[in-house]
């Protein structure tokens, strides 16, 4: 007879198994990325700030994706770094209830993002003259506000997780509270709700935006083909290149950990946990890295406002 439980008080995030010998080397590129990202981000927040050639509606979606992932790993990234900086493996089940909201939240919203990201890159290229028109400040705002709203509709399923019985332990394959692998713990036949309710909000909300995502880039791309010049296609392209970075370093992680947990995926361990950190560590490191050197606009506010010489590029 299985022993059916609340709740357990704590959980038990997994590490690398059999290399707790190395784990210091392991927090030196974790705790790097982690400080390129707090402080990648906070630069781009500031040089956009401070000037109001930069207060347009690209530049206001960029903003929002900065926060989202500021936010995303001031919650994510503690539990990990804890983890190879001082073994400590356990977090109380009410800070793993909150971190996985606040996963949610912030991936489904930077999700939103994206998707109003690519439809800003579509007007820019194959409307330019109505671009202004289109895209308001107002309109901006409002994509913004969706995409917050629709990160909470992952919540009720993530709350439920408190009401279950569980009964296969308390340890947890990753090194953060993925909703997917608490779910798993509980007993057979209690989480049909979360299966259900999860599924459809992922596919309500990720699947259609990466959907929009791919036939946005289509049409684009049968645009920018219609343009006699090399050097043209090739100018228009180059403005997507930030974008499509971006896109690349959050769906590949996300898709192959969704694939490995939905799936029930026999994969090593040391893959999963690489997948798993590079979802929380990458994408907020690289998007102010790609944008700051890809974009003309934020390099060339990035240094009248630090007073630099400007850099060819």
């Amino acid at each position: 007879m299985l022993n059916r439980s609340c709740i357990p008080t704590t959980f038990h995030l997994k590490g690398l198994s059999g290399l707790e010998n190395i784990y210091g080397w392991v927090s030196v590129p974790l705790c790097f990325m982690f400080f390129v990202s707090i402080m990648g981000n906070g630069v781009i927040l500031y040089v956009i700030h401070r000037d109001h050639k930069l207060h347009q509606p690209m530049f206001l979606l960029l903003t929002t994706l900065a926060i989202t992932d500021i936010l995303f790993s001031l919650s994510t990234s503690p539990s990990v770094l804890s983890i190879f900086l001082f073994h400590h493996h356990n977090i109380r089940s009410q800070l793993c209830i909150l971190q996985m909201c606040f996963i949610q939240l912030l991936s489904i919203s930077e999700s939103s993002l994206l998707a109003a990201m690519a439809y800003d890159r579509y007007v820019a290229i194959c409307h330019p003259l109505r671009y202004t028109a289109i895209l308001t400040n107002s309109a901006v705002a409002k994509a913004i506000l969706v995409s917050g709203l629709r990160g909470t509709l992952f919540l009720p399923a993530i709350i439920s997780l408190q009401f279950l019985p569980y009964c296969k332990g308390n340890v947890l394959s990753h090194s953060y509270c993925l909703h997917q692998d608490v779910m798993k713990l509980a007993c057979d036949g209690s989480n049909t709700f979360n299966i259900v309710y999860g599924f459809a909000t992922i596919l309500g909300t990720t699947s259609v935006d990466i959907f929009f995502i791919v036939i946005t880039y289509i049409l684009i791309i049968k645009v920018v083909s219609h343009v006699a010049s090399r050097m043209e296609q090739y100018k228009l392209f180059n403005t997507c290149v930030s974008h499509l970075c971006a896109v690349f370093m959050f769906y590949i992680p996300m898709m192959a950990l969704s694939v490995v947990h939905r799936f029930q995926v026999k994969a090593p361990s040391g893959f999963t946990n690489f997948i798993s950190n590079s979802y929380i560590f990458v994408p907020p490191m690289i998007n102010p890295i790609i944008y700051s050197i890809k974009n003309r606009q934020i390099r060339e506010s990035f240094r009248e406002t630090f007073h630099l010489r400007k850099i060819a590029w």
